[in-house]
Order: structure tokens, then C-alpha cells, then sequence
């Protein structure tokens, strides 16, 4: 929980009231506007203040639990600003071009669908990010699909499914490293007690491609192309493998993230010094302002134009934001008097981990809103799974089951509007068949009432 008590005492029905208002003006804005999500954070927050002052809680109590919120996530923010810098040197290095041409070689036979899912994985746990490789793999994968006939509605749940899997389980990821920061729990000890869960529903997700695929070869002109092009830029080397060679034994050892990002970081950037030719000033401004693609080809320079501190900004400032709205529901007493209500009623390890799911997919549904609905959730039920004697891995897991996949699955969120454009395919056309997407948070719902025992 947020380290401020509550300097009011609100009923029960003025909290969700107020609670729903709150909510309400940040889904107008997001859904109903189309603007940003800081904007509506912000005003939310000035309402806040106003509702605080209204109830007699002085201007530095407010101020304190607003801090205090941005505090909680500081240890996120630094791990935002390294993956920035990760990202860029494992991109001269050649890491994530090596991973990325890789996963191409494994295309061929005739499980169109089921192949796409898996690249689009390999590609996304490459990145970190969901939406880039939809804008980039993706992309390419709907045009073969539309060449070979195929359905541009399984084609894109494939390439979602594939996509936010990656972003669930990449160290890369801005969501992993939320949710694993935002409740306390080390970044590899989350990915590996999501796998509990992940691993099932991939496989799940790659049998449900597979039987639906058609019986057309895939044609491997454009792999080609594209595999062409990640060797001309002349960054894949043997030492490629490297960096993600020691960022798994640091894994394996259990090494804290921090440490493990900035030591991959460092010998990807060393490496890329003696390989790549690029001098130490490139290179300085590469951490800050990410790498450029410069090949012949448009889709791999889209998919190489990534990383650097600056590239993390948006979501850092988003972070600091939304924890504030939270330091802020928590000073006010909105928070904590619903919480002693689902401290009440809440006893049992299922009914937490639905509740929590519930919760999750409620805020994406409402709010349109990913990270919001993993930091509002995780802080809500830090206490509550404390309370139940409940791991917070468990909490970590579930804030990614139910909250990171579903956003892609609702029409007006931030990342379903993003798809629908990029894909050209509408969110509501290719959510009967974003497997993934869909079975993980019936997984882990499934699965809660084991989860606690195997935490212990």
C-alpha cells in the first residue's frame, strides 16, 4: 500500500460514487476525446484536490499522499529508463535482429495461423512491446494473409495473441516491469510465476491455431525479404547472442533486474563498439534517442526504429501521474473505505484472485486504459492479498492476466484503436480469435486456487 494513512473517512457509497465519477471523467476524455491518457489523469487529480480541500483534509496532507504515490513507483521508473537504454544496445549489438531473423526460420509447412502466433511471439518477448510488433510483424503477416486468401480475422487474433504474449513475458516490457515494481515482486521471480499460467495458455492458443489453419503452404517471399534486409544491416554477428545469453543465466541465478539489465545493456554496448564501427559519442546518443533503421526496406527499418531513454518519457511521466491520482485515493479515504469492505467479504483465495481479475478487466473495459488498470488494481489489493496471506506474486500474475491481454480486446482502448488502424481489421472482427488474449485470464482464475499453495 501507498505509506500514508487516510485523512478522511468517507462512507462506503460516497466512496464508489466518487470512485465512478473519477472513472467516468477519464473514460470521456480517453474514449469519448480521443486525448491522451495524462490529460484526464491530471484533471482527475485537480479533482481530487478539490474534493480533499472540500472534506477539510489540509493542501499538505494532499501533497503527501500525491508524492507518496509518485514515490511507491520510482523503482519502476529507473527500470523504464535502463530498458530504454537495453533496448538500444541490444539493437547495435545485434540481439534483437538475430532474435527476430531467428524466429523467420522456423516459417514453413502449412500451420499458417499457428506460425504466425508463434513468430509474432518470438518477435514480441524480442521487443517488449505489443503495439510495435503489431505495427511491424503484424503488419506484414496480414498482407500474406490477404495474398494467400486467409482469414484477416484469425490473421490478426493471431498476431495479437502472439504480440501481447510477448509483452506479458518480455523482460523488455513496460507492463512486466509495472506490475512486478508496482506490488514488490522481483521482475524474473514475476515472469517465471507467470509462466504457471502463460505456458498453458500458449499452448492452448498454438492447438487452437493449428487445427483452424487451411492446408495452403505459406508463401516465403516476403520472409525472405525481410530476413534480407536484418543481414544487410550488417549488426548480426555470433556475439549477438551475448547479451540474452547472460541476461538468461542472470535469470537463472536469480540476479535483482536491475542489475541484470544494466550488465546485458553494457556488454551489448561493448560489443557493439568492436562490431558495429560506431563511436563512442553514436553510441551515447544512441542510448538517449534509440537506434535507426537505415536498410532498404520500410517494415525492418519501422521494426529496428526503437529504444532509448527518450522513447520511455511518455510512459514514465504517464506512471508518475497515475500513481499520484492513487496517492491521492488513498489520502482522500476513497481507497481505503472500499478496501475494508473487500476485507470483509473477500476471505476465500479464489473469490480474491476473480475480484482482483474483475477489477483489472473492469478498468480496461471502463477507462480503456492499460497501465491504470494494473497500478489501480495492484494498489488496491496489496493489503487484501496481504490480509489472505496470499504471495504477491500471485497479485503480479493476476494484474498480467487480466489486465495487460484484455486492453487489445476492447474497442475503444488505447491499444484496441491502435490495432484496428494499424491492422485494418476491427477489434470486435478478430476478438473471437485472440486465443491468448482470451484464455489467460480463465487460466488464472482457474488456477488461483493452486497458485497460493505453490507461492508457499
Amino acid at each position: 500500500m501507498f505509506p500514508i494513512s487516510p485523512k478522511h473517512t468517507p462512507s462506503l457509497g460516497e466512496s464508489i460514487i466518487f470512485f465512478i465519477f473519477t472513472v467516468g471523467l477519464i473514460s470521456y476524455f480517453l474514449i469519448g476525446l480521443g486525448t491522451v491518457p495524462h490529460i484526464p489523469i491530471l484533471i482527475a487529480i485537480f479533482v481530487l484536490f478539490l474534493y480533499g480541500l472540500s472534506k477539510r483534509v489540509s493542501f499538505s496532507d494532499l501533497e503527501e499522499g500525491m508524492t507518496s504515490g509518485a514515490k511507491s513507483g520510482m523503482g519502476a521508473v529507473f527500470l523504464f529508463l535502463l530498458i530504454g537504454v537495453l533496448i538500444s544496445s541490444w539493437m547495435i549489438s545485434g540481439t534483437i535482429p538475430v532474435l527476430i531473423s531467428t524466429g523467420f526460420t522456423f516459417i514453413g509447412g502449412t500451420w499458417f495461423y499457428a506460425v504466425v502466433f508463434a513468430i509474432t511471439a518470438i518477435v514480441g518477448v524480442s521487443l517488449g512491446s505489443s503495439l510495435t510488433t503489431t505495427a511491424t510483424i503484424g503488419v506484414a503477416f496480414i498482407g500474406m494473409a490477404d495474398a494467400m486468401d486467409a482469414s484477416l480475422a484469425i490473421t490478426a487474433g493471431a498476431v495479437v495473441s502472439g504480440a501481447f504474449f510477448g509483452d506479458k513475458m518480455s523482460p523488455l516490457s513496460d507492463t512486466t516491469n509495472l506490475a512486478s515494481t508496482i506490488v514488490g515482486v522481483d521482475l524474473f521471480e514475476h515472469i517465471r510465476h507467470m509462466s504457471l499460467t502463460t505456458i498453458p495458455a500458449f499452448i492452448i492458443s498454438f492447438i487452437l491455431f493449428v487445427l483452424i489453419s487451411p492446408n495452403t503452404p505459406i508463401s516465403a517471399d516476403n520472409i525472405e525479404k525481410y530476413q534480407a534486409s536484418l543481414d544487410s544491416t550488417g549488426l548480426i554477428e555470433w556475439t549477438s547472442w551475448l547479451p540474452i545469453i547472460l541476461l538468461i543465466l542472470a535469470t537463472i541465478f536469480k540476479v535483482p533486474a536491475f542489475i541484470s539489465l544494466a550488465a546485458s545493456s553494457l556488454t551489448a554496448t561493448l560489443l557493439a563498439r568492436i562490431t558495429s564501427g560506431l563511436t563512442w559519442p553514436e553510441i551515447w546518443s544512441i542510448w538517449f534517442n534509440g537506434y535507426t533503421g537505415n536498410t532498404n526496406f520500410e517494415q525492418v527499418n519501422s521494426l529496428l526504429t526503437k529504444g532509448g531513454i527518450n522513447s520511455m518519457l511518455f510512459t514514465i511521466s504517464l506512471v508518475i501521474l497515475a500513481l499520484g491520482f492513487g496517492g491521492l485515493l488513498f489520502v482522500t479515504g476513497i481507497i481505503p473505505s472500499i478496501l475494508e469492505t473487500f476485507r470483509k467479504k473477500l476471505q476465500k483465495v479464489r473469490a480474491i484472485i476473480v475480484s482482483t481479475a474483475a477489477t483489472a478487466i473492469g478498468v480496461n473495459v471502463f477507462i480503456g486504459e492499460q497501465y491504470l488498470s494494473i497500478m489501480l488494481t495492484g494498489e488496491t489489493y496489496k493489503g487484501v492479498y496481504e490480509n489472505a496471506g496470499l504471495s504477491n506474486k500471485v497479485l503480479s500474475r493476476t494484474l498480467e492476466d487480466a489486465g495487460t491481454v484484455i486492453n487489445p480486446l476492447v474497442p475503444w482502448s488505447v491499444c484496441g484503436v491502435f490495432i484496428a488502424d494499424v491492422l485494418g481489421v476491427p477489434v470486435l472482427t478478430y476478438l473471437p480469435f485472440a486465443f491468448f488474449c482470451l484464455i489467460s485470464p480463465v487460466i488464472t482464475v482457474l488456477f488461483g486456487g493452486k497458485a497460493i499453495k505453490l507461492s508457499k
